[in-house]
């Protein structure tokens, strides 16, 4: 069992270490082990008693495994929930609930990191620059989504606009309910 590497298992400790209310969800899980798989890989993590994740030993066994698609990158660009609806998870319900709980709801405090690095003032600016920037990108991203959307049902009609295929399955529906109709009429006149 290979335990998560050593960037990722640091990464995610800093998070747990800004996060006080985290590591005490996860520290009566002391001694717990769980794994994270998504094809080809495969981590294993053990929580201590400080609520920080360690690397399990050999023998250690798994509780929890937690199961993401292959597809688990392109759905991080549909956002968190997106992944976690994908994610497949067995063992210790228990246990299960408090990790998807952490993973959930843990957030990096940019602000605080940035600050010993420059000071209070000018890391929330830059972390608040930051923001507006990323809002930004998205709502380029967005508007760009929106012009093609335009572009393929207006300029070059390659995708029906919702008006029409609204207006399309009204006239199917009005033309069903007339032959119904002219059904009934012709067996009354049989």
């Amino acid at each position: 069992m290979q335990g998560l590497p050593a960037p990722i298992q640091a990464a995610v400790n800093h998070l747990l270490g800004q996060a006080g209310w985290a590591r005490e969800k996860l520290a009566p899980f002391a001694g717990h082990a769980a794994q994270i798989k998504m094809p080809p890989f495969e981590a294993a993590f053990l929580v201590g008693a400080d609520g920080l994740l360690y690397v399990p030993p050999a023998d250690a066994e798994l509780e929890v495994s937690i199961s993401l698609p292959v597809a688990t990158p392109l759905l991080a660009l549909q956002g968190q929930d997106a992944v976690m609806r994908a994610a497949r998870i067995e063992g210790s319900a228990e246990f299960a609930e408090s990790l998807g709980f952490v993973i959930r709801n843990l957030r990096w405090d940019a602000e605080e990191d940035v600050s010993r690095l420059v000071g209070d003032i000018a890391a929330h600016r830059i972390v608040k620059g930051g923001k507006e920037f990323a809002a930004w990108q998205q709502q380029a991203a967005r508007n760009f989504a929106a012009n093609l959307a335009e572009y393929f049902t207006e300029e070059q009609p390659l995708i029906a606009r919702q008006a029409d295929i609204s207006a399309f399955a009204g006239e199917v529906d009005r033309l069903r309910d007339d032959v119904a109709r002219l059904e009934k009429r012709l067996q009354r006149l049989a």
